[in-house]
């Protein structure tokens, strides 16, 4: 049987998305989130925990909590987190709200394995009692730092015909527009924190899930403005010291390229990785390292054999089958 799991860990994965949106601001028409300062494409982590839930839903049979959900057919009204949590309730007479809110928790840890990853906060207004204001907070044992692109990215804007006419009786069809970036690779960086995880109940097969959520969940993110997106490089780092990371994997890896500029790249054939600060990381710190999981896409080029050079400083490296 699985257990909680003892070890904290790091994550580092990278994608890349070519002639598509990864994560549009509905706040900005809808365009790529973008550094203004920096020209860096930003995505943030609540887009990537959404395709890591999406895909454990839909491909893994798992359930999760934070998810939109139709209560009324007729209307299309959507669940708020109070009706959320009262799906979960179990149906029988309870003593108190105290007791109440441990058999909520209890089932929703049960059942919701994105509670479990990210925690959440339950409302539980009108718990037991009418009058009764309240909830759950449980602090996620995975917690993600904003992606941001590895190198400076241009956004697109696209205009079209749609296929409609733009009003009854009108002989003029609509138009369309969308932003899109022609290309950007983006690395996102990670904590898996073992403390935390006693609290959620956060277990073994719950980390291998969330790796595939990671990996799978954006290789099948198949919608119109997500299509192109590809998993290139994914470690995650464990560590055998009590509290103990690196910190800012992300920022350890550069790209090399001999264009212009970074805003011509189009593809993983522009650029190399340069993993150099990354392996001198691994070296200082490989007696607290237990091991690095590995998934790499055979079609990123680095500067060098970046697993080969982690064996090489005598830290184990296990592919993950995913």
């Amino acid at each position: 049987m699985s257990e909680i799991i003892k070890n904290r860990s790091e994550i580092l994965f990278l994608y890349d998305v070519a002639d598509a949106n990864p994560n549009g601001d509905p706040l900005d028409s809808n365009k790529p989130r973008l550094d203004e300062e920096t020209e860096i494409n930003i995505v943030t982590d609540v887009r990537l925990k959404r395709t890591i839930r999406d895909y454990l839903e839909e491909y893994k049979n798992q359930s999760c909590f934070v998810k939109e959900v139709i209560y009324d057919d007729k209307n299309g009204y959507i669940q708020d987190s109070k009706l959320r949590a009262n799906d979960y309730l179990p149906e029988k007479k309870y003593g108190s709200i105290q007791e109440a809110k441990i058999e909520l928790k209890k089932a929703i840890l049960e059942k919701c394995i994105d509670v479990r990853l990210f925690g959440a906060t339950i409302i539980v207004d009108g718990l037991v009692k009418k009058n009764y204001k309240g909830s759950i907070t449980l602090t996620g044992p995975v917690q993600f730092r904003l992606g941001r692109s590895l190198h400076k990215v241009e956004i697109n804007h696209i205009k079209g015909t749609g296929a409609f006419a733009s009003g009854k009786g009108k002989t003029q069809a609509t138009f369309r527009e969308e932003y899109i970036l022609p290309y950007s690779l983006i690395g996102f960086y990670g904590i898996i924190n073992e403390k935390a995880a006693e609290s959620t109940q956060m277990k073994d097969e719950d980390v291998d899930l969330l790796l595939d959520g990671i990996w799978n969940g954006t290789k099948n993110l198949i919608s119109r403005s997500k299509f192109g997106q590809i998993p290139r490089v994914l470690l995650q780092v464990e560590y055998n010291e009590d509290n103990y990371f690196i910190g800012d994997l992300d920022r350890q890896i550069s790209l090399t390229h001999d264009l212009d500029n970074d805003k011509q790249i189009r593809s993983v054939n522009d650029y190399k990785l340069n993993t150099n600060s990354l392996l001198k990381l691994f070296e200082i710190n490989k007696d607290k390292i237990t091991k690095i999981n590995y998934k790499i896409d055979s079609n990123i080029n680095f500067n060098t054999d970046l697993i080969e050079k982690i064996r090489e400083i005598g830290i184990e490296t296990i592919e993950l089958e995913l």
